[in-house]
């Protein structure tokens, strides 16, 4: 396990708390700069996704690992909509119970760890592509955290709490760094996994929350967030 790796996983984490503090704290944001954020972070996560974590998975571990993608699609897919349906990307305002707060809570324990295993994987490609996943993974962190913090705040949490949830998800991210090290089936289908939930946290989390919203401005950045990878990718050679 590389200390870069480590960097990168603890610094992914950190952003959930960043995140929940903007809340917990009563700092000022903008809905508006939201919603850039998340549709630049799904610009970005879907390229990385399709171009990089796709075809590195079906190299690594060949026809398996379109089945592993599909699968892992389909298991974020129940834990967000099914254990924790209530959850999206932004700040809750209406009041809602301990119960759903929690279920939300468990449902991105999965996705923020193979948050995770998606940084250590691509640094299994190489440096460059491993730091793109984790600008990828960065990019939906902060409004991750914002968002779940917000939850349990709408559900009567105190805001240690909150933030408690928040540190949680980060906590779950390094974890997700370490053991793709350790376990056999995350080093030969870590990028299988990574892709398919990348896939879904851009294509169904994060589109939805401002496909809906008027103007060129969201669709644009969702543009700029695609041709930043591009241009990025394209500078350091690839």
């Amino acid at each position: 396990m590389t200390g870069t790796a480590i960097a990168y996983g603890a610094a992914a984490g950190a952003a959930n708390v960043l995140g929940a503090m903007a809340v917990t704290l009563r700092m000022r944001w903008s809905v508006r700069a939201l919603d850039g954020m998340l549709s630049f972070a799904a610009g970005f996560l879907l390229s990385v996704a399709f171009v990089d974590l796709l075809p590195g998975a079906l190299t690594h571990g060949g026809r398996r690992a379109a089945v592993v993608v599909l699968l892992s699609y389909v298991a974020v897919h129940f834990t967000q909509h099914t254990i924790g349906r209530h959850f999206h990307f932004g700040e809750e305002t209406h009041e809602v119970t301990e119960m759903v707060s929690v279920s939300a809570l468990v449902g991105l324990l999965l996705h923020t760890f193979v948050d995770g295993v998606a940084v250590a994987s691509g640094l299994v490609i190489g440096p460059t592509i491993g730091s793109l996943v984790f600008v990828a993974v960065a990019l939906h962190k902060i409004p991750e955290g914002l968002a779940i913090s917000s939850l349990f705040l709408a559900a009567g949490a105190r805001r240690s709490r909150a933030l408690a949830a928040a540190a949680a998800l980060g906590m779950a991210t390094i974890a997700g760094v370490v053991l793709t090290d350790h376990l056999a089936l995350l080093q030969t289908y870590g990028l299988a996994i990574s892709a398919g939930v990348t896939i879904y946290v851009g294509a169904s989390n994060l589109v939805p929350e401002f496909q809906a919203r008027p103007g060129w401005g969201t669709p644009g950045l969702f543009l700029a967030g695609c041709a930043v990878y591009g241009a990025a990718r394209s500078l350091a050679g690839f």
